[in-house]
């Protein structure tokens, strides 16, 4: 048997073990990643210098992303050649989960600027390792027209990670080393328990790949000429993002310098608003995810999702109040959860089909659709903000532009309905 045929699909009770688990890991996830960016790296850049935290947490995510985006299209190709009695995907879900989290917890000890900066890039580059390799399981071991629903499972699972994940550090914000200590924990025992319990196919006997420089460089240029389709949900995943991220990383500070809250205040209602969110989102990503398939459809489920976030970011600029901020929680609630469970499904439908396996490669390339917003977003956000004196009005605005933008750019797409 060999991974190229479809007998590598999983059934049966394997594939509802497999699926939960996947919804488990990447559950929290995104819950660290929501809460580290979202709330404790935050929190700990505006103690380190207040006058500066805007700036500076625009720097961290500009560097921290550059990283990213290297590393996650690499890491997901050298899996794709990985061969060993663990599998393809294993190893680098085991490895990468444990370095990452080894770095994660040193973060919650540093008192300078620069030295949070390395610890947080290095835990950045281990899990941004890790996170191709679990994606592409779902193109690796589930039938094509069953991706709709596991990918609204695992939706669920990514969108309740990441309002359970702000939830966690905004109540947990003064206890900073139990915080990240939490967070570190809980995705190493994940991940290593994840390998155990679905084990994957023996790669070891299947012959090495050929390596060279310059073919594997040239490898991650997917031309949209000839893959119009990849380009167009590349597109659509980037702008979405542009917009999203622009207001997800300076939402503590929009409540705090736009609304108008304390700090302590404000740690509070992030959360109370993330469980807002959480309801939205699940019900919105496992309803989605089952229409989605019933249907056969992706499309039309994208470009709602964009709509109906663009319009909950048009709320806090009618509404500039605490009122405002909740309502935007719902209905971001229910456009992020429809766009997570169905854009995962679309992806890989629209990777370019290879002989040799690339899905990790490619889907890697799609991920930096997400990577590069975090490096361009902040910092966008961050220039708007000088150039309108401080006014986060201008970052809802760009997000709405963008998050619109997006529908557009899957519009085009042919071979998927």
């Amino acid at each position: 048997m060999t991974l190229e045929t479809p007998a590598r699909y999983v059934a049966g009770p394997g594939r509802v073990r497999l699926q939960l688990s996947l919804m488990v890991n990447f559950f929290l996830l995104m819950a660290l990643y929501s809460g580290v960016l979202g709330v404790l790296l935050p929190n700990q850049i505006a103690a380190l210098n207040p006058v500066e935290k805007a700036n500076n947490l625009a720097l961290m995510f500009a560097i921290t992303s550059v990283f990213s985006t290297l590393t996650t299209p690499i890491a997901g190709a050298l899996s794709d050649r990985t061969r060993t009695r663990w599998g393809r995907r294993s190893p680098w879900i085991a490895i990468a989960s444990l370095i990452g989290s080894l770095c994660l917890f040193g973060v919650s000890w540093q008192t300078s600027f620069w030295s949070l900066m390395v610890l947080w890039v290095m835990a950045t580059v281990a899990y941004n390792a890790m996170q191709p390799a679990m994606t592409t399981v779902i193109a690796d071991r589930f039938s094509p027209e069953s991706r709709g629903v596991v990918s609204g499972v695992v939706g669920a699972g990514m969108t309740a990670g990441l309002t359970a994940g702000t939830v966690v550090a905004g109540y947990l914000a003064g206890a900073q080393v139990l915080a990240y200590g939490l967070f570190a924990v809980a995705i190493a025992v994940s991940c290593l328990a994840f390998v155990l319990i679905n084990r994957e196919p023996s790669t070891a006997h299947q012959p090495a790949r050929s390596f060279s420089w310059i073919p594997f460089a040239k490898g991650f240029w997917i031309s949209p000429k000839e893959h119009p389709d990849f380009a167009w949900a590349f597109a659509g995943r980037f702008t979405i993002y542009m917009g999203y991220q622009a207001v997800a990383a300076y939402l503590l500070y929009i409540l705090r310098d736009y609304i108008g809250l304390s700090d302590a205040a404000s740690n509070i209602a992030i959360a109370n608003m993330a469980m807002i969110t959480l309801v939205c989102l699940v019900v919105s990503s496992l309803a989605s995810g089952f229409l989605s398939d019933h249907f056969q459809r992706r499309k039309p489920f994208v470009i709602i999702a964009s709509l109906i976030m663009g319009c909950a970011m048009v709320v806090p600029l009618l509404m500039p109040n605490m009122n405002g901020m909740w309502i935007y929680a719902g209905v971001i609630g229910v456009g992020y959860g429809m766009f997570m469970s169905i854009d995962m499904a679309l992806m890989t439908q629209v990777l370019p089909q290879s002989a040799e396996g690339d899905e990790g490669k490619d889907l890697g390339v799609l991920t930096t659709a997400v990577n590069i917003p975090q490096i361009l977003s902040p910092v966008m956000a961050a220039i708007l903000l000088n150039v309108f004196g401080g006014n986060y009005a201008a970052i809802f605005i760009a997000a709405v532009i963008f998050v619109f933008g997006s529908a557009f750019c899957v519009l085009p797409i042919k071979s998927v309905r």
